[in-house]
């Protein structure tokens, strides 16, 4: 009986994809950059490159799953399938049908609305350095910083009022009898969404000292996998920049990101550290002290936000810094001095000057975007910010993003959509770090678990972001 469940639902699954394809138009389904046309626009063509493309990277999405699995015999397939399943289902529905797409692009057009206020705030504060357009700089400093700091005295309210609690609740209902987790994991997994990696395990603090390894690995892949909704909205203003319609089409996009990464982390962690004890069905969320009023519960916010956002300034400086370093020797040091620069500006058609920490990246990951869906036109750029992405962090790939947007690299803008998928999330090796000192002090006996278990949790936030973005490719 539960095999033929699992036959039913990829046979589903695979329809969705097909008609995907048949509703879709290859000419006209997305904005083409600088007047390139798609160079599959016969069906053949474009199923294979699309549905094709897409069958053969789930599989190798899930043998490279399989191969890093701890215990292959007890890998629970039948929860595969319905996380694969609940994933093309979203996407469909985000993508495809009327109501669902209303539903994503309200939502987003609430996020963009409340932009304009954190941009009233920022006016005030800095005036005309805001409006200053001039470069990446002052957009990310005086436009995209400030709304961190807004939309966490945001979230800050909203936890005042029940409202985050009620909504992550409702939802955590549907994810735990839907997939048959338990109580805590589903609450962190919808916390994820809303909340981030950090704030999240709040949620669960009581639980987690009595997680399995199973549980554990869940709670960290699963916030490794989504984004909080304060660098959502920070990603929102600094890839629409202040287009308001561009702004829409990334807000939708990087809402159904986060949502679509919980299910994946879900099969991703399951997979590779599947459940062997006992598991607790049922967890209230605990409850967070923020504040004994409404202005103590904003203050804080803010102050949160406020730590954050210039959190994320700071690695932004130290980080681009050494790559420019690196680069710098990589470029003038070895590229020179042995020719490889001609070489692999020429190799890549021009899209790298040289031998840099791009260029390499590029070259390494370019199969994996490839895989991904994405034209083989854009496979070397889009590899590259999946480099940055992991051994840097989001921010550093999506700054990357936009100047490759801006400068007309893409070949297409099917590939902007699909890497803004992959890039969507906190997959990268510094959160290691962040969940071991975060969690580790909500639960210290739990430390050399969390330590031990932090390099399957880069894995399996990756791989979610993975699985999410081969899954979107295949239906646009």
């Amino acid at each position: 009986m539960r095999n033929s469940r699992i036959v039913l639902m990829v046979i589903v699954s695979l329809f969705l994809c097909t008609f995907a394809y048949g509703q879709s138009d290859p000419a006209s389904n997305l904005t083409q950059l600088a007047d390139n046309t798609i160079s599959d626009s016969h069906p053949a063509s474009y199923w294979l490159n699309r549905v094709a493309r897409g069958i053969l990277g789930l599989f190798s999405l899930l043998l490279i799953t399989w191969l890093f699995s701890r215990d292959r015999r007890n890998i629970p397939w039948a929860l595969v399938a319905k996380s694969l399943f609940v994933q093309i289902a979203l996407a469909f529905s985000i993508l495809h049908l009327p109501f669902v797409k209303d539903i994503f692009e309200s939502m987003s057009r609430g996020f963009v609305w409340l932009l304009s206020f954190a941009s009233s705030g920022s006016e005030f504060l800095f005036g005309s350095l805001v409006t200053d357009t001039a470069g990446i700089g002052f957009i990310f400093a005086f436009q995209v910083l400030p709304t961190v700091v807004f939309f966490s005295a945001i979230t800050s309210i909203f936890f005042y009022f029940g409202i985050l609690q009620k909504v992550v609740h409702f939802f955590a209902i549907g994810m735990r009898k839907t997939f048959g987790l338990s109580g805590a994991e589903s609450l962190a997994a919808v916390g994820n969404v809303f909340l981030g990696q950090t704030e999240a395990p709040l949620l669960v603090r009581p639980y987690i000292e009595r997680m399995t390894r199973s549980e554990l690995l869940c709670l960290m892949g699963g916030g490794m996998s989504t984004i909080a909704g304060g660098v959502l909205a920070a990603y929102i203003g600094f890839l629409g920049g202040e287009d308001e319609v561009r702004q829409i089409f990334f807000a939708k996009h990087l809402i159904a990101a986060s949502v679509m990464s919980a299910p994946a982390a879900i099969l991703a962690a399951k997979m590779i550290l599947p459940e062997r004890g006992e598991v607790h069905l049922e967890a209230a969320i605990d409850p967070q002290d923020s504040g004994s009023n409404l202005l103590e519960a904003i203050s804080n916010g803010t102050v949160q936000g406020l730590k954050l956002a210039v959190n994320v300034g700071v690695m932004l400086l130290v980080f681009i810094a050494l790559i420019y370093l690196l680069n710098d020797v990589l470029y003038s040091g070895i590229g020179q001095r042995t020719g490889l620069n001609a070489l692999i500006n020429e190799w890549s058609g021009g899209a790298f000057k040289g031998l840099t920490m791009q260029s390499l990246l590029g070259f390494i990951l370019a199969p994996v975007a490839w895989l991904m869906g994405v034209n083989s036109n854009d496979m070397l750029q889009v590899g590259q910010l999946l480099g940055e992405k992991t051994v840097i962090n989001e921010f550093v790939a999506y700054v990357s993003m936009a100047e490759m947007q801006t400068a007309g690299k893409f070949y297409e803008e099917r590939s902007i959509v699909i890497a803004t998928y992959i890039l969507c999330g906190f997959s990268n090796f510094a959160s290691i770090g962040i969940q071991i000192g975060g969690i580790g002090a909500l639960a210290p006996s739990r430390r050399r678990d969390l330590s031990e278990l932090g390099f399957l949790a880069l894995l399996v936030g990756t791989l979610a972001s993975l699985f999410t973005a081969v899954v979107v490719g295949m239906l646009i």
